[in-house]
C-alpha cells in the first residue's frame, strides 16, 4: 500500500503515569482518518481496566478523572488493543507526544502477544506545530490557543483529546 494511500489512525491514551515499564493505559481512543481528506472513517474508545493502579501517579490519574466507579465496566488491555489493532491495521500512527503514546502501546501490544499492526511511520503533533507555529514549548493547550481552538477540558478523556489532535492537525495543514 503506498504511503498516502493509508489512513491516519489518530491516537490518544490516558495512563496512570509517565513511563510505560511502570504505569499503564487506562483509556484509549482512536481515529481512522482519511489522509487526503482528514475525515473520519472508523473510531474507537475504550477505558481500560488498570492492574497494577497502585503504582499509578497521583497526579495523572487526577488529569484523567480516574476513579473506580467510573472504570467498572472497563475492558481489559488485550480487548481494548485487539480493537485498535483491527481498526488501526495498516495505518499511519498519529499523536500530540508520539514517543509517550507509542511507548505505551508497543509496551501494551508485547505484553498482550498482539503484532503491532499500523505502518513503521509516524507523525508526531508536537513536531509539526513546532515547525509551524515557533512556539518554544508547544503544548497540546499552547497549540489550541495559538490556532484559537477552544482547549481539551479537564479531566483528560482519550477521545476528547483524539478529537482535539484532529482539530490541530486541519488547522495546521488548511489554515
Amino acid at each position: 500500500m503506498r504511503f498516502r494511500d493509508r489512513p491516519l489512525a489518530i491516537t490518544d491514551i490516558e495512563t496512570t503515569g509517565l513511563d510505560a515499564t511502570v504505569h499503564e493505559i487506562i483509556e484509549i481512543a482512536v481515529l481512522i482518518v482519511d489522509q487526503r481528506t482528514l475525515k473520519v472513517l472508523d473510531q474507537y474508545h475504550a477505558r481500560v481496566k488498570p492492574l497494577h493502579v497502585a503504582t499509578g501517579a497521583k497526579r495523572a490519574l487526577e488529569v484523567a478523572g480516574y476513579n473506580p466507579a467510573s472504570w467498572r465496566n472497563a475492558v481489559s488491555l488485550e480487548t481494548a488493543l485487539a480493537v485498535y489493532a483491527d481498526k488501526a491495521r495498516d495505518a499511519v500512527f498519529c499523536s500530540y507526544n508520539v514517543f509517550l503514546a507509542y511507548s505505551f502501546l508497543d509496551a501494551g501490544f508485547k505484553a498482550a502477544g498482539i503484532e503491532d499492526p499500523t505502518d513503521y511511520h509516524r507523525i508526531d503533533l508536537f513536531t509539526l506545530a513546532w515547525s509551524r507555529l515557533g512556539l518554544a514549548v508547544p503544548t497540546l493547550d499552547s497549540i489550541c490557543k495559538r490556532l484559537t481552538i477552544v482547549p481539551e477540558p479537564l479531566p483528560r478523556r482519550a477521545m476528547d483529546g483524539a478529537l482535539k489532535q484532529l482539530e490541530v492537525l486541519r488547522a495546521l495543514l488548511y489554515r
